[in-house]
């Protein structure tokens, strides 16, 4: 007996000096966190397969759903291939890869030399550059302005517009600035010591260890290129030259003006909500290819970057 209640007094002063969040949860709690994950997770994912079924349902089906559907009676790809064989918008999702592709490596280029510049010690000026960067971090130029800026340049109507005012992000820049400076000096000193200059350790040092915030930052640029359409409404007349997100909101805030395709009986086989969702994931569909391959550097790259700016 008196083992029994030498154990139990034990136990009680082991839990006495651990923190609660360390306790073993009791069955209630663990069932309710398995509970609460749950609807999370179908709250996240439920939306997502609607627009997903919607996308390959039948019109009828839709139809009678009010708008959507949330399984296909009929898996019917009728709306990827009118959204796919629409001249626009074929046009626009080459226009938003272009400007992803380009604007990202641009972007990720000025980034990085600027980042090495300031994490340096003693460049001259680079205090004052980096007060003028957090400045704009800070206080963003509005619309009018900005509008001013790329008019002067002679950038309406171009896809330059569509880039260069938003080539270097504040944010990405601050990380990435970091991130160089919690390198070790003794590398610096040492490629030096062998004749190395900056050019040369930035390509054969710097960038090699630092292909997790790269990668991070290189996503953090994608995605904004991607996913940006005011611009496009904002400096180009052409609506020819509009990007997917610029066309896809048009299909979203104007469904009505939506072609319907009807076969010869008259029966409606496409419904623009059909189409709709069809170009949401069309849309999505790169974003989230080439997110699984960047994943593991995530992580690392956002905390290794923010220790020091």
């Amino acid at each position: 007996m008196s083992l029994a209640v030498e154990d139990q007094q034990l136990k009680t002063e082991d839990r006495a000096g651990r923190p609660a969040w360390m306790e073993k949860p009791k069955p209630i709690t663990q069932a309710a966190k398995a509970v609460t994950l749950t609807l999370t997770v179908l709250m996240v994912i439920l939306p997502f397969w609607v627009v997903i079924a919607t996308s390959f349902a039948p019109g009828d089906q839709i139809n009678d759903n009010g708008g959507w559907a949330l399984w296909p009676r009929e898996w019917n790809v009728g709306a990827y291939d009118w959204v796919l064989s629409n001249e626009s918008t074929t046009r626009a999702l080459m226009v938003s890869l272009g400007v992803t592709i380009v604007g990202t490596a641009a972007s990720l280029a000025c980034t990085i030399l600027l980042a090495y510049a300031l994490a340096r010690p003693g460049v001259v000026g680079g205090r004052i550059v980096m007060l003028m960067i957090l400045f704009t971090f800070l206080f963003p130029a509005g619309m009018i302005p900005s509008y001013l800026v790329v008019y002067s340049l002679g950038l309406i109507d171009s896809y330059w517009s569509l880039i260069l005012p938003t080539m270097v992000n504040a944010f990405n820049l601050v990380v990435m600035r970091g991130f160089f400076q919690g390198l070790p000096g003794e590398l610096f000193e040492s490629a030096r010591l062998d004749g190395a200059g900056e050019l040369r350790i930035l390509l054969t040092i710097v960038m090699p260890l630092s292909k997790a915030v790269i990668a991070v930052v290189g996503l953090f640029y994608a995605v904004g290129y991607w996913n940006a359409w005011f611009n496009a409404v904002l400096y180009l007349n052409d609506t020819s030259k509009y990007p997917l997100q610029t066309v896809l909101r048009g299909l979203v805030t104007q469904g009505d003006g939506i072609t319907k395709e009807f076969s010869n009986e008259g029966v409606l086989t496409q419904a623009p909500q059909a189409i709709k969702m069809a170009t949401v994931v069309i849309a999505t569909m790169p974003i989230l290819l080439v997110y699984p391959f960047i994943q593991r550097y995530f992580a690392k790259g956002m905390l290794t970057g923010a220790v020091k700016s």
